[in-house]
């Protein structure tokens, strides 16, 4: 079966780990949260790692990373969502701590991504 590009990449791979993680933890949410909270983070955890599956068909290097620079916001949206959601006490100070840590990584991945894309 055929490996498209976006599947090998090293961000992809965590952003989807990330997406996943963030349905596990959303799993706790109350049901007040449904179309709140949970409903956000789910979709804006999705949408970094189908950003950079979208830009990966894209034609030039400042188009891909346009879809990389929506990644990047959408990583944003996340840990603004899950701030709120600590406020709220929808989720431990070791949660957010580490999610925290994979937002870092993700982060910067993207960033050099994104870096690379421009100079092709």
């Amino acid at each position: 079966m055929k490996e498209y590009s976006f599947e090998k990449l090293e961000v992809w791979k965590l952003a989807k780990k990330f997406s996943l993680k963030i349905y596990t933890i959303t799993e706790k949410y109350p049901d007040s949260e449904k179309f709140g909270l949970t409903s956000q983070l789910r979709r804006a955890s999705v949408s970094i790692s189908t950003n950079l599956a979208e830009g990966s068909g894209r034609n030039t290097g400042k188009d891909k990373a346009h879809f990389t620079q929506l990644a990047f916001g959408s990583l944003m949206e996340c840990l603004n969502l899950l701030l709120i959601s600590k406020d709220l006490e929808l989720i431990s100070e070791v949660e957010i701590n580490s999610l925290r840590l994979e937002i870092d990584e993700i982060s910067k991945k993207l960033s050099n991504y994104r870096r690379s894309q421009l100079n092709h």
